[in-house]
């Protein structure tokens, strides 16, 4: 764990290969899962604005539970998080013709039609952050439904770290990421050595 401001980062989020590929999974995280994304206590003002713009996206089943559950639930933790269809998918996915599930939120502001993203949990994955008594835990999240994910990181040699950079700069900022990135290449060159000189070293 490499400690930077009052975060505590997993190596895993620099020795892990991931790139989400849509192709692959067809946006099976706004699908699969026991409940729907986590929102964070000042996201709740941005669903409700966001809504405005994307509910004529949103499906009529999506829209009914909506109406009857809410913009959002809270959960068995007592955490708020996004309603879900019937079990499965958010309420604020829509799906394309090959039956890809994509945010609506995003894909509103993709458009420039929302200034908000998306939920923070949803735009950090495979990125989870943990709350600890003085410290935020970030580590790397495995889930077999991102397994093309992890192929198509591996082509690209990107590391979770970099794929998750914008996610990662919205949350702690820029001077963060660049301590993140700093502390990234000095853990590859330590492992660089490491395996010049015959050393085994946990992933």
């Amino acid at each position: 764990m490499i400690l930077i401001d009052d975060t505590l980062l997993s190596t895993e989020v620099f020795d892990r290969r991931f790139c989400c590929d849509l192709k692959a999974c067809k946006g099976a995280c706004c699908v699969e899962g026991e409940s729907g994304a986590p929102l964070e206590p000042e996201e709740l003002a941005e669903v409700a604005k966001a809504f405005e713009v994307v509910k004529d996206r949103l499906k009529p089943e999506s829209l009914a539970v909506i109406e009857r559950e809410g913009l959002y639930v809270v959960d068995g933790d007592g955490d708020h998080v996004t309603p879900i269809v019937d079990g499965k998918e958010c309420v604020y996915a829509t799906f394309d013709e090959d039956g890809t599930a994509k945010c609506s939120f995003e894909q509103a502001h993709l458009e420039g039609k929302l200034a908000w993203r998306k939920p923070i949990s949803c735009h950090l994955y495979p990125i989870r952050l943990t709350a600890l008594k003085d410290l935020t835990a970030v580590n790397y999240h495995r889930w077999p439904i991102c397994d093309g994910a992890l192929s198509c990181g591996a082509g690209l040699d990107l590391s979770v770290l970099r794929f998750c950079k914008d996610a990662l700069i919205r949350k702690f900022g820029q001077p963060w990421y660049d301590a993140a990135c700093e502390a990234e290449l000095q853990w590859r060159q330590v492992q660089a050595q490491r395996n010049k000189n015959g050393e085994s070293s946990a992933p």
